[in-house]
């Protein structure tokens, strides 16, 4: 049973566009494993208050976040890749897991096999 895991900082995603991470995150994992993984693929959405985290040693706010999103630094400088859906905010220090979130997004736009 995969779990997948996703926190986002509170009041940044509607509850449409979190119904489209979950089965997007679902029709990822069954690009890889096959349909049989659909009905055990577990995805949880978890919300983290305003200035509860942070990127680059700077606490992040909700309005922070819809800045990243749109593209919109505010002064933090990402290692590679900010504008597309396809790659990750930064790579720097994340052992490899930009990789994998280009491979995660690569797969959810290709669809399901």
């Amino acid at each position: 049973m995969p779990l997948i895991e996703v926190h986002l900082i509170e009041n940044v995603f509607d509850l449409e566009q979190k119904r489209q991470i979950i089965q997007k995150l679902t029709d990822a994992m069954v690009s890889i494993e096959g349909e049989n993984m659909r009905c055990v693929t577990w995805v949880k959405v978890s919300e983290v208050t305003s200035g509860e985290w942070g990127i680059g040693g700077q606490p992040l706010t909700a309005g922070a976040a819809k800045d990243l999103a749109a593209g919109r630094t505010g002064g933090v400088r990402p290692a590679r890749g900010l504008t597309s859906p396809t790659r990750p905010i930064c790579d720097a220090g994340l052992g490899g897991h930009g990789r994998l979130s280009r491979s995660v997004a690569a797969a959810t736009q290709q669809g399901p096999d």
